[in-house]
């Protein structure tokens, strides 16, 4: 028993160690300053927003509810709507920059019982006060079609013709006021408090790793360990304690799907997906030719390269937790945040100096919180909050190379929300299809920047495998996660699911995506678990392939004819939320409705597969 406890102090020694060694190689990492929209969470200047919010909504009401129909019959339709709309906008942005904040607060420390007090307090106030602005958007999509266009084609109110003629979208599955009003105050004890348990169940999962206690992002970060030996103690760590909280997680699930066929009932949609589809804009029929597509091309794409992988290995086949594992024989390093930062922002400067310039604002201002602490949100996010503010970038930064294009992921995705904010509140917002671009974008072009600077061969191949597995892990396994939520919704409808369904139907579709050259055992069934876009965003997922092909595409579009391509970007990015996705395509002679649209982006990856093939 002595020697057992000596060799636990031991290991957590050895471990403390590499963790300060890590530590030291990173450099100082950034922590946001949230002082930019409120001084603190007791602040005298955040109280009287929270008061303002709701005592102006309720005057909005008073001024416009039951009287829109009204106003778009008088002469002067265009500057008496224009008003109320501003009005609205200005409202939209206020309590957007509240729950922004308190939102950003609790995800900091998702288990610190003051923020989540703080962050459930200001999220009730904040859907009481909306609820009175509930109406707005109903009753305008009731008035007479021909008057609201012919208002809606002059000024002032013409400058928000974009929203209005995309708020009409939603209005044959609009409900009755007092409905929607019920369905909007009931989030907060429905779906809204059901994605707080899981954040704050996940945020306080801790995993025995080698006898040292670790949290959900340093746990997932040995999979990409260089010895196997601590890849398999993770993944084991992982699929232990996921199990252990099955209960938990089934419940949250089955409840979530149950409470989206409810909405999706009474709202009459069709497909468990044409929710989501609407709010992205995109037509059932182009989601469905891009996953098919993907399906289609598994055995070329995550087949074949996962085949080649496990050769690089000496097997035949890998275990699931070298599926992302580094290469053999390759230096693996970490990367300090300064690097890491020049790195991202040399790369977008070779593109436009505007763009760097914009990045470099997330550095110089307080806008990035990059480091690992115990309660903090997993994973790595851009939060846009409102125009009348910036956007926050939210890291877990480790110093692996794809901690490094994570950063110019959401810088990415930085950009394009700054962009996009002169548009204002309500059309600032661009769908999820297209809000994938300019981060995978951002991708592209620090690979490529990397890939251009990298002569030893043994770290090209190196770089080009990460580059394919990253695209695999967006293109390929986001369509799994896909597959596998359309799944578990088309199921719930005929009842509860246990955990074993869940499993079955988790592994079912990632033995389908991943492939006979990734072994899965029982280890591996939970692991469904911890994704968080199935509990936040339902079918969310699906946007990250749709970004990834129409990034290759548009790539391919700017490797072929660079002048010009810059203009029209940023015209893309700026556009927010007001153009579809035709639209915006269109200047680049690019259709996603065209099925041979998705081969574009998809040959690509193949692409790099073959080079890597004549690599061996």
């Amino acid at each position: 028993m002595t020697f057992a406890f000596d060799g636990t102090i031991a290991r957590g020694l050895a471990h403390s160690e590499a963790a300060a060694k890590v530590a030291k190689a990173l450099g100082k990492l950034p922590e946001w300053d949230l002082t930019h929209l409120y001084p603190s969470m007791d602040s005298l200047v955040f109280a009287a927003d929270l008061e303002r919010a709701h005592a102006e909504s309720q005057r909005f009401a008073a001024l416009y509810r039951g009287k829109l129909a009204a106003l778009a019959e008088r002469e002067d339709a265009s500057a008496v709507l224009a008003e109320a709309v501003a009005a609205y906008e200005k409202l939209e942005d206020l309590i957007g920059r509240i729950m922004s904040y308190a939102g950003l607060v609790y995800s900091g420390d998702t288990t610190d019982p003051q923020r989540a007090k703080f962050y459930g307090d200001t999220q009730d106030k904040m859907t009481t006060a909306s609820t009175e602005l509930l109406f707005f958007g109903l009753e305008l999509n009731r008035i007479d079609e021909a008057l609201l266009a012919k208002a809606a084609a002059l000024p002032p109110l013409s400058h928000w013709q974009p929203w209005i003629e995309d708020l009409a979208k939603d209005k044959p599955h609009q409900l009755e006021d007092r409905i929607e009003e019920l369905f909007h105050e009931k989030s907060v004890t429905g779906h809204a408090a059901w994605n707080r348990l899981f954040d704050e169940t996940i945020a306080s999962l801790r995993f025995n790793l080698n006898g040292e206690e670790l949290t959900l992002e340093l746990t997932l970060n040995k999979l990409q360990d260089t010895d196997g030996a601590v890849r398999k103690a993770a993944a084991e760590a992982l699929g232990t304690v996921f199990r252990a909280h099955l209960r938990t997680f089934c419940l949250i699930t089955n409840t979530l799907a149950k409470d989206k066929e409810i909405s999706d009932r009474w709202r009459k949609f069709e497909d468990v997906a044409d929710s989501r589809h609407l709010a992205n804009r995109v037509e059932r029929e182009v989601v469905d030719a891009l996953v098919s597509a993907v399906r289609a091309a598994y055995p070329r794409l995550s087949h074949r390269y996962y085949k080649l992988k496990a050769r690089w290995f000496g097997r035949e086949t890998l275990d699931y937790w070298d599926r992302n594992a580094p290469l053999p024989k390759v230096e693996q390093r970490t990367i300090p945040w300064t690097e890491a930062r020049d790195t991202v922002l040399g790369a977008y400067d070779a593109f436009a100096p505007e763009m760097a310039g914009i990045a470099r604002r997330f550095f110089d201002e307080g806008w990035i919180d990059a480091p690992v602490r115990p309660g903090k949100a997993p994973g790595a996010f851009a939060h846009p909050t409102v125009p009348s503010a910036h956007p926050y970038v939210l890291l877990n930064y480790q110093g692996k190379p794809r901690d490094v294009m994570t950063l110019a992921h959401e810088l990415g995705h930085g950009v394009h929300q700054v962009l996009a904010a002169p548009n204002g509140a309500l059309m600032a917002p661009t769908p999820l299809t297209l809000a994938e671009t300019a981060s995978v974008f951002g991708e592209m072009l620090t690979f490529r920047k990397l890939l251009d600077g990298t002569s030893d061969p043994k770290q090209r191949k190196a770089m080009l495998a990460a580059k394919v597995e990253d695209m695999i892990n967006t293109v390929v396994r986001q369509i799994a996660f896909y597959s596998f939520e359309r799944k578990v919704h088309e199921a719930r409808r005929s009842g509860e699911l246990t955990a074993e369904n869940l499993c079955e139907l988790w592994m079912s579709v990632q033995a389908e995506s991943l492939g006979p050259a990734i072994r899965l055992d029982a280890g591996y069934e939970p692991f469904w678990c911890y994704i968080p876009h199935f509990i936040h965003s339902p079918f969310y997922v699906y946007a990250y392939a749709f970004g990834d092909c129409l990034v290759n595409s548009l790539y391919g579009v700017y490797q072929n004819s660079a002048a010009g391509f810059q203009e029209r970007y940023f015209a893309l990015l700026s556009a927010g939320g007001t153009k579809h996705h035709s639209e915006l395509l269109k200047p680049f002679g690019l259709d996603a409705r065209d099925p041979a649209f998705w081969q574009i982006g998809l040959g690509m990856i193949e692409g790099l597969i073959i080079e890597l093939e004549g690599m061996e």
